[in-house]
């Protein structure tokens, strides 16, 4: 919401992907298998991009646009493992009463089985990023931490802002070379919504 309001949007993000362009996810499978991919034609219409599943592939994607400023946000790493249990974590391990309500839809739903397959994939992710002992906090705090690390290892300074939502508008707006707006900081995708968001699929 941030970068939209900063004229960056629209924003591309895993809720946008779900929502509007779910056959796009054919170009991070091909990603994924480590074939060419077309990002411009992944990214049309999109102007600034965060969250899963792009930051799996931010080597691709910072070599394809090597003028594109890069915002690596930070948190503690107890609070993020708390969001991530109670959302990503719930949202892509659903219990059989969920997989049953889904099961009954997905034949009479092309737009259902499109999300589902976007779905399925940021599950695979998610073990390929955390490892399998993902529902292990202290693994995945690790596993969290060592991505991190490497971000801030291969990231070009001159390129990257280490921030903190917490700072608000001043630092995002001086790295991107825009006014600060009038407005209060936006503040977003609850935990709370997120799950009235993926119930609603």
């Amino acid at each position: 919401m941030a970068l939209d309001e900063l004229r960056f949007g629209i924003c591309f993000h895993l809720y946008e992907l779900i929502e509007h362009v779910p056959e796009r996810i054919k170009y991070f499978e091909q990603a994924e298998r480590g074939e060419d991919v077309n990002w411009d034609a992944l990214f049309d219409g999109y102007h600034s991009a965060v969250d899963f599943p792009v930051i799996r592939y931010y080597k691709q994607v910072i070599a394809k646009y090597p003028d594109a400023k890069i915002i690596q946000t930070t948190r503690d790493p107890e609070s993020w493992y708390k969001s991530f249990s109670e959302t990503i974590l719930w949202a892509t391990q659903p219990d059989v009463k969920r997989i049953l309500r889904m099961m009954i839809r997905l034949p009479f739903s092309s737009t259902l089985r499109k999300k589902m397959r976007v779905l399925k994939f940021n599950g695979g992710m998610i073990r390929k990023m955390l490892g399998e002992n993902f529902k292990d906090k202290e693994a995945a705090i690790e596993m969290f931490n060592l991505h991190n690390q490497d971000v801030l290892a291969k990231v070009p300074k001159d390129r990257m802002l280490i921030y903190d939502v917490k700072q608000g508008w001043e630092p995002l707006c001086t790295f991107l070379n825009v006014p600060v707006p009038n407005t209060p900081f936006p503040k977003t995708n609850s935990t709370q919504e997120f799950l009235n968001n993926v119930k609603s699929l």
